[in-house]
């Protein structure tokens, strides 16, 4: 159906409206200028007024022919429809604008009186070519943002990609280690593992921060195999915050990134907490003199950038490092 239907935002058909009405105007313009009879305001107004109606009662048939019409019906019926909606829309418009104006003493009304209804039917067809022409630019505009569309997924995904094969290196070294010392602890680690994996691979962009959450918990219980469940987290999030939505792997990446730079030798406390839009993940392990954005930090600044939600800020916080994710409000 998108071959024919026409999908128009509001915006597009206020443009639509105010381009008419300027067209009307320059139109009744130029019958003000070329003939002196018609040398009156009340010419532009109704040349306006014309062209207005005509957008009008366009909006309102391709919008009857877009939602009632064309869903109903088979394809090859579709370009019929469409032109026959078309035609009425710019016939019943002028029409509509003639029968509104003929009880006036406009003179342009006694001039179109005898051809009134061939002007109509002109216009009718005419209304249908101004239709083809917007079909090829709507679809050409909705093609270009759909093409933008995936562009952008493709990069968000590139992105995401990134990320796996680090830690499943790690954990997979792990528990290839802890088959040796506990065969229980690893069958249990390797199920924590198939479950983080399989949160993993769903095609969500943004999943629920308590989905997040639940992935972070998941995580710990596989890299404390090899911290020796010296990593202890901490959460400060208001029931309401559970339901925000935020970037798939945001805050186990930085949770991770806290482990590899803030791990001392000793128990390491990850504090995540929320509020007001801004979920902050801290450690009290090292801080680092200078803080710079390595592959996986750049990553999700990255990510908070394509996907227009916030953006990622750092900071020291009484004797804490903190990497806090501010999201638009």
């Amino acid at each position: 159906m998108t071959s024919v239907k026409l999908k128009i935002s509001k915006l597009d058909w206020l443009y639509i409206i105010i381009i008419g009405a300027f067209f009307g105007f320059f139109i009744s313009l130029f019958l003000y200028l070329i003939n002196s009879n018609l040398k009156e305001f009340s010419t532009i107004i109704y040349g306006t007024a014309s062209a207005v109606c005509v957008s009008l009662s366009a909006f309102i048939f391709i919008t009857i022919s877009n939602d009632f019409i064309l869903p109903k019906l088979q394809e090859k019926f579709w370009y019929m429809i469409s032109f026959i909606f078309s035609f009425l829309s710019g016939f019943l418009g002028f029409t509509s604008s003639y029968f509104l104006f003929s009880f006036s003493d406009f003179a342009i009304i006694d001039f179109i009186r005898p051809i009134w209804l061939y002007i109509a039917i002109i216009i009718g067809f005419f209304t249908v070519l101004i239709g083809v022409i917007l079909h090829q630019f709507i679809s050409m505009k909705y093609k270009n943002e759909a093409i933008k569309s995936e562009v952008l997924e493709s990069k968000i995904k590139a992105l995401e990609n990134e990320l796996n094969p680090h830690f499943l290196f790690n954990a997979l070294n792990s528990i290839s280690e802890l088959i040796y010392q506990d065969q229980k602890k690893a069958e249990k680690a390797t199920l924590d593992l198939s479950v983080f994996l399989r949160n993993a691979i769903t095609k969500d962009t943004l999943i629920t921060f308590d989905a997040e959450i639940k992935m972070v918990e998941t995580y710990l219980e596989i890299e404390n195999i090899r911290f020796e469940n010296n990593i202890k987290m901490h959460l400060d999030i208001p029931s309401d915050d559970l339901n925000i939505m935020v970037p798939k792997f945001s805050i186990q990446l930085l949770v991770e990134n806290a482990i590899k730079h803030g791990y001392l030798q000793k128990e390491l406390n990850v504090y995540i907490s929320s509020k007001d839009k801004t979920i902050e993940v801290c450690n009290d392990g090292l801080i680092s003199k200078s803080i710079k954005f390595g592959t996986g930090l750049s990553n999700l600044a990255t990510r908070l950038k394509l996907l227009k939600i916030g953006y990622l800020d750092k900071e020291i916080q009484n004797d804490r490092m903190a990497f806090i994710i501010r999201l638009k409000k």
